[in-house]
């Protein structure tokens, strides 16, 4: 039975992808539904602590879009699957995200100002029980809770 709302459909699509990353020890990091009618795009982005293969798109499109389909999630008239990795700069948005990559370099936009300022760049000091520390200059760090984050990626140093 189809579901109905964006958001419905999105928090089904989340919960029959991460059932079947989980045997292949593959994350769902975000899960966009785009467009309207005919030219709907459906994303997963996908990430491995070992790091993301083809062939594991290949798995999650192939066992994602069958479950799909077999249980009508989409509804409408068709949509496309797109499956990927987040890519070098990927969005850090649950907790365990800013566990696992503590001492990298992130970017975060907050929704209100810390020190005077929204935005900010650094290195990923430590998470602590929702508690973002971010080390913006030697020695010098900022403190934020993680419901603070509007918006924060990994930065790729070039």
């Amino acid at each position: 039975m189809p579901v109905s709302s964006k958001e419905a459909v999105v928090e089904k699509v989340r919960e029959i992808a991460e059932r079947v990353g989980a045997s292949e020890g593959i994350e769902i990091v975000e899960v966009e539904l785009l467009g309207g009618g005919k030219h709907r795009l459906l994303r997963l982005y996908i990430d491995k602590v070992s790091g993301v293969t083809h062939g594991d798109c290949e798995f999650m499109s192939q066992n994602v879009g069958t479950i799909l389909d077999v249980e009508d999630v989409v509804p409408g008239e068709g949509y496309t699957l797109e499956v990927s990795s987040p890519g070098v700069e990927r969005k850090l948005v649950k907790p365990r995200d800013f566990e696992r990559f503590t001492g990298r370099k992130i970017k975060v936009a907050l929704r209100e100002p810390v020190e005077g300022q929204r935005r900010w760049e650094g290195t990923l000091a430590a998470f602590n029980e929702g508690e973002v520390t971010l080390e913006f200059a030697p020695a010098k760090t900022i403190r934020f809770q993680l419901s603070q984050v509007d918006k924060a990626n990994l930065k790729f140093e070039w």
